[in-house]
């Protein structure tokens, strides 16, 4: 059956996003048609992803939406006839928006399993990876190993991230001692934040330093501030959407049985994580 995969670059407009996400009876395909012929209709999933995350959900030398999620979410693609995946792309922090008010619908982007996300989102409940969290700082900074020693100083993170969490929750219980700085940059603007002097850290998963930091001019210090599963991010509460999260376990065990997803981890972070170790 010929799927159609609709790569937008940049950053999505909800009406767009919305528009495309909804489909019209006058652009069914003709794969659309036979399905529909034999009595099984082909179910339009938009999934959501990024653009500025290295090696994850990023734009290639060829203008190509790539990576680790978002070849992640094709080989799914390919296991599940009955969907037809339409990846599109938005700023991160409105990815969970994006989710909650039905223009997308679910969110692949290296999502952290927390409690406080547990509360609002439905997990599919077969990890694609585990990350630990760690404080990132410039190379020649020696002062600082854990949150402790991040009181007074700035911190960079992206809004609505299970980094950010940390951050907050710490300030939560030490009278807001961290100066949190939110920001929606690329990977190489967090690496010049730091190396400048304009933030003192930033809070990042054990993998992604050498994927952000080719250069190595940052370092990683201190203990795992948390570890987490890393999963697909659906709507609650929805049949359909459980549904589908249900599909989705199903093939990525069958990645997990036949190689493929451990090979992609290592094609494109450099090592399998993904498995708990």
């Amino acid at each position: 059956m010929r799927k159609t995969l609709a790569v937008v670059a940049g950053i999505m407009l909800a009406g767009v996003i919305a528009g495309c996400g909804s489909g019209s009876k006058g652009g069914e395909t003709s794969a659309d048609t036979a399905a529909n012929a034999a009595g099984g209709a082909v179910k339009k999933i938009v999934v959501g992803t990024g653009t500025a995350f290295p090696k994850i959900c990023f734009i290639d030398e060829n203008g190509k939406l790539t990576g680790f999620d978002v070849e992640l979410v094709r080989e799914i693609d390919k296991r599940l006839p009955d969907y037809e995946f339409d990846i599109q792309t938005q700023e991160f922090s409105n990815l969970l928006l994006s989710l909650e008010t039905k223009k997308i619908d679910f969110v692949a982007h290296e999502m952290e399993k927390n409690p406080e996300r547990t509360e609002k989102y439905l997990f599919n409940k077969e990890p694609y990876a585990h990350w630990r969290n760690k404080i990132i700082v410039a190379k020649d900074n020696d002062s600082i190993h854990s949150l402790d020693d991040l009181k007074g100083k700035k911190v960079l993170t992206g809004a609505t991230s299970a980094e950010a969490q940390i951050l907050e929750n710490y300030n939560k219980e030490h009278d807001n001692a961290i100066q949190i700085v939110y920001q929606n940059g690329a990977a190489n603007d967090t690496v010049n934040q730091i190396t400048t002097g304009r933030v003192d850290a930033t809070i990042g998963a054990d993998f992604s330093l050498p994927l952000i930091d080719p250069q190595g001019k940052l370092k990683v210090t201190g203990d795992d501030l948390s570890e987490h599963d890393i999963l697909f991010v659906f709507r609650k509460d929805d049949p359909e959407e459980q549904k589908l999260a249900d599909a989705v376990d199903g093939a990525i065990k069958e990645l997990k049985q036949d190689g493929t997803l451990g090979k992609l981890s290592k094609e494109w972070l450099g090592s399998d994580f993904t498995a708990d170790k």
